[in-house]
């Protein structure tokens, strides 16, 4: 039946005839879900849909959320903080900035607004290095945190090179550097300023999660 169908997707089958005041924290959202997915909605919206959950349980509301769209036709809207979840599910992608939408695009186009790769590195001098780095016409935008800048880049294999060259004439010491392709964090800094991380210790001050929503269609 349907009622066992979505249990068992929560891992909850064997737990069907025990009282839900009886359940853990982790169960009753897990019960959450399931009772949303009862009736084949033609559009779903999941709020956290995963929090709490362990990872073997994540993934399989996600397969099944994706199967839903993809083969029920059911649009989904969700809101999350978890990157990989966002990463995963959606279509389009909006970033919610202290209560205001601030961007919305297919994830492609977003991590393409922070570059086509993403170089971290670590150095003696970082004030003076971004300095000289920041008119480059192939950094698209530069960050720096505590401890290390982060450069949007075309081709970032290719600029390496380049950068070690320029801090060695500047007498700064490199010491490390890695190029990467773009995640939603680096989006998500990107057009905030701060990261996911950072955003989530201020808000555990202020009670007010930060979030992505999203949507499959």
């Amino acid at each position: 039946s349907r009622i066992e169908e979505v249990l068992r997707l929560v891992d909850l089958g064997e737990k069907k005839d025990v009282l839900v005041k009886y359940y853990s924290g982790g169960m009753k959202r897990r019960l959450e879900i399931a009772r949303g997915l009862m009736h084949f909605p033609t559009v779903l919206f999941l709020d956290e849909p995963t929090l709490g959950l362990d990872a073997h349980t994540r993934r399989a509301i996600w397969e099944y959320v994706k199967k839903m769209n993809k083969d029920e036709g059911t649009t989904i809207f969700l809101t999350t903080h978890y990157m990989d979840e966002a990463d995963f599910l959606c279509d389009r992608v909006g970033i919610i900035d202290h209560g205001r939408v601030i961007v919305t695009d297919s994830i492609p186009k977003l991590k393409n607004a922070v570059g086509n790769d993403v170089i971290t590195l670590s150095c003696s001098q970082m004030n003076k290095l971004s300095g000289r780095l920041k008119d480059k016409p192939w950094i698209k935008n530069i960050k720096k945190h505590d401890s290390f800048l982060t450069l949007g880049v075309e081709r970032g294999e290719e600029k390496i090179p380049v950068i070690v060259e320029l801090a060695r004439k500047l007498d700064i010491k490199i010491k490390s550097i890695i190029v990467r392709k773009p995640t939603l964090d680096d989006v998500f800094l990107h057009f905030t300023g701060r990261s996911i991380r950072d955003q989530e210790e201020t808000n555990a001050v202020k009670s007010v999660p930060p979030r992505f929503h999203g949507g499959m269609r």
